[in-house]
């Protein structure tokens, strides 16, 4: 692609004219370029020539405002840098997923590589706006109910129920099938998980293309969440098994991620399972006794990797008597 051709293209998406080098920006910003630098890495972005005219009006007003949360005391600087990371990592997939469906989309319209810059350019000015809407729509709602979440936790830490949820021979499988195979499989996969996870009252961690964890304030919720997961996946045709680990216990969340022994546990857990099952660890299976709609089966005692030995329980969906 010709450099005309990638400005044109760059600034369809970025919606304004790039003007500024880094030293221009930072000077406006009131901050030495090494700092600007500092948060523009934290962002994601990587350095750039000293010469280059890479920069935008919205390049200084979001490096003002990054160094204003600082200067207003609003969070520290080493957590002005945390946020931007936060943001960075969220951002770039976000914009990943949603180039690789556009590129799609004009692979489906059948438009020719010659083309697909001016093509582009028509796609940024239709979805941009709308994206952007979208995005911090989504982004507030969630952040509204994290804070809600948070207001009433004297810590980071918090009691939860922990699931880790796995493809049986995902590896195996994706050596044997197309890539657009093993893309839809990985999309039906991730959209189908989330699907039930949220709408069993639990949250989705986060997917790693043949594994989803989850997290849920109850072990009834989670325990729901791991047999539907396993029902409805074992429907779809091509679909290779499904097994689960649940455990329960402290759990730190940072940065948008949880950490700790229970989330440790539960992936260990879902290693040992066999195809088709859920294994739960004591402290889960305690919070389920008595829970009618389950049904819990004592295993041999397992070697858990790094967490010495453990008797889990399997959990199975209790027959109801007719």
């Amino acid at each position: 692609m010709a450099r005309e051709e990638q400005d044109g293209l760059a600034e369809a998406f970025l919606r304004e004219p790039r003007r500024y080098t880094s030293h221009q920006v930072a000077d406006m910003a009131g901050v030495p370029v090494y700092r600007a630098r500092r948060f523009w890495r934290a962002l994601g972005f990587p350095n750039v020539a000293d010469d280059a005219v890479e920069f935008t009006d919205s390049d200084v007003e979001a490096l003002r405002t990054l160094v204003g949360m600082v200067s207003d005391g609003v969070y520290d600087e080493e957590h002005v840098l945390l946020i931007a990371r936060s943001l960075g990592r969220a951002s770039t997939r976000l914009a990943e997923s949603q180039a690789q469906l556009g590129a799609e989309a004009l692979d489906q319209a059948g438009v020719p590589l010659a083309e697909r810059p001016r093509a582009w350019r028509r796609r940024a000015e239709r979805v941009v706006p709308d994206l952007a809407k979208l995005l911090v729509y989504s982004w507030q709602r969630q952040l509204a109910a994290a804070a809600g979440r948070m207001a009433v936790q004297e810590r980071s830490a918090a009691r939860l129920a922990v699931g880790f949820a796995d493809l049986v021979g995902f590896t195996r499988l994706s050596r044997q099938i197309t890539e657009r195979e093993l893309a839809e499989l990985v999309d039906s996969f991730e959209g189908r998980s989330s699907d039930i996870i949220t709408s069993s009252g639990g949250r989705v961690v986060k997917t790693l293309g043949d594994s989803v964890l989850f997290v849920a304030g109850k072990a009834h919720e989670a325990a729901e969440i791991a047999l539907r997961l396993v029902e409805i996946h074992a429907k779809v045709r091509g679909m290779p098994e499904l097994r689960v680990g649940l455990a329960a216990g402290p759990v730190i969340w940072r940065m948008g991620d949880v950490f700790g022994t229970t989330v440790n546990l539960s992936s260990r857990l879902t290693a040992l399972a066999l195809p088709g099952t859920i294994l739960a660890d004591p402290e889960m299976a305690e919070e389920l006794e008595g829970d009618r709609a389950f049904q819990l089966r004592p295993v041999d005692r397992l070697s858990v990797r790094g967490l010495g030995e453990l008797a889990p329980f399997t959990v199975i969906r209790a027959t109801r008597a007719t």
